[in-house]
């Protein structure tokens, strides 16, 4: 599997989550600035990338060891520029490695001081460009809730298709697969 701990794009370095940063994450957001060199502000963490997702990351990562480094959290950080600092903007990852079924699910949350710029569009084209990378990765797929207007439009911007409802979280499920080779289609078809 691809063991990438750091990932950078246009404008953003992506730092696979390893226990040592979650840990200090759950002891205290300034001892994850130190780890990733940047800033994380009093508004951390972002979205529904809250403790429980923070725990559940912990537990999986020592569960699996090293092996599954860079398939649960990502943190996206924009680097120093200038005079502006680097600074922690959102993150986002797995829900895990490739299934049997070789689809992997994402997500991501970016802070809202932060939001409105184009990160979440490029965390989630990185973490698709990612995944993809793994010959065992077939489909990539995301859930949004209805009234979540902006990371829907964030889904299908990346080529993302709205194939249905998920009956067990009633939000809208997202396909992208390998052959659609990043463009999918808009809109919600049903299941």
């Amino acid at each position: 599997m691809v063991a990438a701990k750091r990932l950078v794009t246009g404008r953003l370095a992506l730092v696979a989550a390893e226990p040592h940063h979650l840990i200090a994450e759950l002891e205290a957001p300034e001892r994850l600035a130190l780890l990733l060199g940047a800033s994380v502000g009093p508004d951390w963490p972002p979205g529904e990338y809250d403790r429980d997702a923070q725990a559940f990351f912990l537990a999986r990562l020592i569960e699996g060891g090293p092996d599954v480094c860079g398939w649960f959290c990502w943190y996206a950080v924009r680097p120093a520029d200038g005079e502006q600092p680097a600074v922690a903007v959102g993150a986002g990852g797995y829900c895990g490695p490739p299934d049997d079924n070789g689809e992997v699910e994402i997500g991501f949350s970016i802070l809202p001081a932060q939001r409105g710029q184009g990160y979440a569009t490029e965390l989630a084209h990185a973490l698709v460009g990612r995944a993809f990378a793994e010959p065992l990765v077939v489909a990539v797929v995301a859930h949004a809730g209805a009234e979540n207007g902006p990371s829907r439009k964030v889904l299908e911007k990346c080529g993302f298709a709205c194939i249905g409802r998920d009956d067990e979280s009633g939000n809208d499920r997202f396909l992208l697969t390998r052959d659609q080779g990043g463009s999918g289609r808009g809109g919600c078809l049903p299941k």
